[in-house]
């Protein structure tokens, strides 16, 4: 069993920058994934890591501007988000995998957040 619990969401203007992180419990060594839901559409992937932070997997959407990585010390993984854009705005989740291999397929995820609302301004 895993618990996880996202914080780092907030108002930010278009162009900032926001660090999300997401604490876990119980059974930490976790493939962990990056996930977020805007109003009216899909969950969608946004990144992921292996759970000894060797392996990193971004949707291509996401890359050059996010970034993923994970403190195992601290029990915690992060999404660093910069150069921000109104469209960014939604509710983000991290989840965790007992698969093998990194996937962003969303079905592959066997626990999840409460989510973390990221609102990016104009």
């Amino acid at each position: 069993q895993v618990q996880l619990v996202e914080s780092g969401g907030g108002l930010v203007q278009a162009g900032g920058s926001l660090r999300l992180a997401c604490a876990l419990s119980g059974r930490t060594s976790a493939n962990m994934g990056w996930f977020r839901q805007a109003p009216g559409k899909e969950r969608e992937f946004l990144a992921a890591i292996n759970w000894v932070g060797t392996s990193t997997y971004y949707a291509d959407f996401v890359k050059g501007r996010f970034s993923i990585s994970r403190d195992n010390s601290k029990n915690t993984v992060y999404l660093q988000m910069n150069s921000l854009k109104p469209e960014d705005t939604a509710i983000y989740y991290c989840a965790a995998s007992r698969t093998i291999d990194i996937v962003a397929v969303r079905n592959r995820y066997d626990y999840w957040g409460q989510g973390t609302q990221v609102t990016v301004s104009s």
